[in-house]
């Protein structure tokens, strides 16, 4: 189901060939992503032999879907630096500093979706633009569709779960330091993990 990305002509063409699928069709509107039950996360290589997972506490964002038309659907999300969390103090207070993210001069991470594909069953793909340190460099996450449910208290839900790889030198990421053995101590490669929950709002 390919409900993210940005009207243009192209994709407007190329959907109005295809037959409307009455599900998707059903899964259309505006969409808050509930950070309570959404996780934005990352993996980096540390000291050459394991690896360092993490995740942002405090984000917000929100999809237009558009299930008769996908090529006009959207999504933003917007991720507070100052939440970044790796499960010891020392090492996030590092993470937010100049040395890497510089959270006080530059608070938010960003992303704003141009375009999507279907890549097969519930899996597609979602290009975009990331946002870092006032950075802007094109990204590509594939995701998939984990399906809609009405929770207890009625809200109508839509999940995803994705990933993508980055070089975090891109965005102006580069501290490091040698080891002694040879090698460096953070990999440029950065995993980034998503699993989101979004609840339709109200008419």
């Amino acid at each position: 189901m390919g409900i993210f990305g940005r009207k243009n002509t192209e994709s407007a063409v190329a959907t109005a060939t295809l037959p409307v699928d009455p599900a998707l069709a059903a899964l259309s509107g505006d969409y808050t992503i509930d950070p309570a039950h959404s996780s934005i996360g990352f993996t980096v290589r540390h000291a050459m032999v394991t690896n360092v997972r993490g995740t942002f506490a405090e984000h917000e964002g929100a999809l237009k879907l558009d299930g008769s038309n996908p090529g006009a659907s959207t999504a933003s999300i917007d991720v507070k630096i100052a939440s970044i969390d790796t499960g010891i103090g020392d090492r996030d207070g590092h993470l937010r500093s100049g040395d890497f993210f510089d959270a006080e001069q530059f608070p938010l991470m960003s992303f704003r979706s141009t375009g999507a594909e279907q890549l097969g069953g519930d899996k597609y793909r979602i290009t975009g633009d990331l946002t870092i340190k006032d950075v802007t460099k094109p990204l590509a996450i594939d995701l998939e569709f984990n399906g809609t449910a009405t929770d207890v208290y009625g809200n109508e839900r839509v999940g995803f779960e994705g990933s993508a790889e980055i070089l975090r030198s891109a965005w102006g990421l580069t501290w490091n330091a040698a080891l002694e053995t040879g090698g460096v101590m953070v990999s440029d490669k950065v995993k980034l993990n998503f699993d989101i929950s979004a609840i339709k709002n109200a008419a």
